[in-house]
């Protein structure tokens, strides 16, 4: 089974099979520029060749890895072998069997999968505890003998301080975690997680996962990767690389979504019409409505000869566009190509040559014809329509308009801006826009696509996001009891639908790792007052501290509590209202403590997603307060805590907040 000096010089194997892997890849750089049969297979092997050295020389600098699997002589397929598990596949010597088998590989589940009671083939796991790139220990477990318990390396790296980027879970993956990470590439998943369950780790490690499993398909189909806000996207970008992935396209929606600058903010009311999902046929009606029946023929000159598309045929011929039910512009093209085609047997009867340049020449001719009976669109020309005024809407719409005055009132400009190019768009703007704009023309789709914090998406938003996915799939993930939107979801079957994969598989994770026991009891006790039918959270952690404290002054509560998580290894983050986080930083400030670094004040309204070893929650009434879905926005405060939650307020806390059992909070 090998000993600590025998697994440290392994690790020397596995540096030295890192290098030959360097110096290969390397080596058929220079090779694939004089092999490949022609420039565009030349061009493609070449970048294909200089991507896989940039990869190699850019891995991560950590353990070559994690996890030992010693098969039983009794495993049919794997008997008497010995697997180190890790990170990225390390080839062995002059072609022997790898030295490090990828954690993706289907050996690898056993590492995850496996128990006493189910030990699958295995005899032995071995999990290795490791200070930076020094291997330090080793535990194991004789599966074959029913042993199996507690592992201390295994609890000390879930307890581990969070300092920087979110970090990769493959040595702590759990069962439950084990199989939402290898779901099949076809089957859209909805994961359902509280705070700390690992629910976004698992969404990343399944995009690894897939593009190991399905590399071909999805290196031509894509995989994106959509998170709540930039802070989040810095936050989480780290952990893809050190999988080994490095082509998976990350960005927030609105990043996606952004084809106009946005220069203005709706307000609360106009912004729950504008992601109502009713916009969708608002926005149909304006676009299509811009088609009008045809009053003349078509006619083109060409030379002395006069072609002609009677009145009659034009009708049929945009009235079959309609009918197909195809995107806007493409509907604009089939009758361009139906006239042109159309003219072309007319002339050919007469014995016309018709090439291409004159079929070209055709077709630019009979543009103002089809201008006016399908005239060409933009979205933001459309956009504009609509938000000037219902008059044109309600004309168009069977049976009246789709919104009431009230709403219409809402998202009306009041002083309408006098062109397009002068108009002012909002962030709701981006996602009608969208809408439009796929109206007009399909947008680009992915093989899959994973969504964090779906439960904030609106009706609207979700749409965009399922023609992305229209012929891939999705990981959905969430926690309904972080709905702090307008519109946040009370149900994932609801939302799934909208997000076009009614079919999808909800699934709850309800253990969790990286929030401690005590701050998730506490924060459990929000959840009656959420209106979210969610399972309370149970801890894996027996650590951390939660200390409640009342003040006098807030900002030197703060201070005094930020002084003292100093003693700490670890982040620091201060969570207060929007509005108390200037002042708050002032105060710590005044008292010599530098904000930077270790230690971050955050707003509320953006600390969804984040993880910081100590937090200070400043004020918890004053977060419930701020908001319709104030009590949300706490729970999501509360459980940013990884080992230390200090809560100081100055005001009486939420009476919704309460210790286990039902008695009040108080600071004692």
């Amino acid at each position: 089974m090998g000993t600590l000096d025998d697994e440290r010089a392994y690790v020397e194997r596995c540096a030295a099979g890192l290098r030959r892997m360097l110096d290969g890849a390397r080596d058929n750089v220079i090779v694939g520029e004089t092999v490949a049969g022609d420039r565009y297979s030349a061009e493609r092997l070449g970048r294909h060749l200089k991507s896989l050295a940039k990869e190699l020389s850019e891995e991560p600098d950590g353990p070559p890895f994690f996890g030992r699997l010693d098969f039983g002589h009794g495993s049919a397929e794997h008997g008497g072998r010995a697997y180190h598990i890790g990170r990225r596949h390390i080839t062995g010597e002059h072609g022997g069997p790898p030295v490090v088998i990828d954690w993706r590989a289907p050996v690898s589940r056993a590492f995850y999968r496996a128990s006493a009671r189910d030990p699958q083939g295995v005899a032995l796991r071995r999990r290795f505890g490791w200070s930076g790139t020094t291997l330090t220990g080793f535990e194991d477990e004789r599966l074959d003998r029913g042993e199996e318990g507690e592992s201390r390396i295994l609890a000390a790296e879930i307890e581990r301080p969070r300092v920087g980027p979110m970090r990769d879970i493959v040595a702590t993956i759990q069962p439950e975690q084990d199989d939402l990470v290898r779901a099949e590439l076809d089957t859209s998943i909805c994961v359902q997680g509280a705070p700390g369950t690992g629910k976004t780790a698992v969404g990343l490690h399944r995009a690894a996962y897939l593009l190991y499993a399905h590399r071909r398909r999805l290196e031509r189909a894509g995989v994106l990767v959509l998170g709540p806000n930039r802070t989040f996207l810095g936050y989480v970008s780290a952990v893809l690389p050190t999988l080994g992935e490095m082509d998976v396209e990350q960005t927030t929606l609105e990043r996606l979504l952004t084809t106009v600058p946005v220069t203005a903010a709706d307000g609360e009311a106009a912004a729950v019409v504008k992601h109502d999902a009713r916009m969708a046929e608002v926005l149909r009606l304006a676009l299509y409505g811009r088609i009008v029946k045809p009053v003349e023929p078509v006619v083109v000159a060409d030379g002395s000869a006069r072609w002609r598309v009677r009145e009659d045929e034009l009708r049929r011929i945009v009235d079959g566009a309609r009918r197909a039910s195809l995107p806007y512009g493409v509907g604009r093209e089939r009758v361009r190509a139906q006239v042109v085609a159309s003219i072309t047997r007319q002339a050919e009867a007469r014995g016309r040559t018709a090439n291409a340049a004159w079929t070209r020449a055709v077709a630019r001719a009979v543009t103002p014809s089809l201008d006016a009976v399908w005239p060409a669109a933009k979205p933001e020309e459309v956009l504009y329509e609509v938000l000037r005024g219902p008059a044109a809407e309600v004309a168009r719409a069977p049976g009246g308009s789709v919104l009431t005055e009230a709403e219409w009132a809402a998202i009306t400009w009041p002083r309408p801006p006098r062109s397009v190019r002068s108009a002012r768009w909002t962030a709701a703007d981006l996602v009608l826009l969208d809408e439009v704009a796929a109206m007009i023309e399909r947008p680009r789709g992915y093989g899959h696509v994973i969504v964090d914090e779906a439960q904030d998406l609106s009706p609207m938003e979700c749409r965009a996001v399922a023609r992305r996915a229209e012929h891939g799939s999705l990981t959905v993930l969430g926690d309904l009891a972080q709905g702090t939107t307008p519109w946040a979801a009370t149900s994932w079957q609801d939302r799934m639908a909208l997000l076009g994969k009614p079919d999808g598989r909800v699934i709850a994770l309800t253990t969790g790792f990286r929030v401690p026991g005590a701050v998730v009891e506490l924060a459990n006790t929000l959840l009656a007052a959420l209106g979210a039918d969610v399972p309370a959270t149970r801890s894996y952690r027996a650590d951390g501290r939660l200390r409640l404290t009342r003040v006098t002054d807030l900002g030197e509560g703060v201070a005094a509590a930020v002084r003292e998580a100093y003693a700490y290894e670890g982040s620091i983050g201060v969570i207060a209202t929007d509005a108390a986080v200037e002042p708050l930083t002032s105060a710590i400030s005044n008292h010599g403590l530098d904000v930077g670094g270790r230690l971050s004040v955050v707003p509320a309204s953006a600390a969804k997603g984040l993880e910081y070893d100590h937090v200070i929650v400043a004020e918890p009434a004053a977060i419930a307060g701020a908001e319709r879905r104030g009590l949300n926005r706490l729970y999501v405060a509360l459980t940013r805590a990884v080992s230390r939650l200090d809560v100081v307020h100055a005001r009486p806390l939420p009476p919704q907040l309460t210790r286990p059992g039902g008695r009040p909070v108080d600071a004692r």
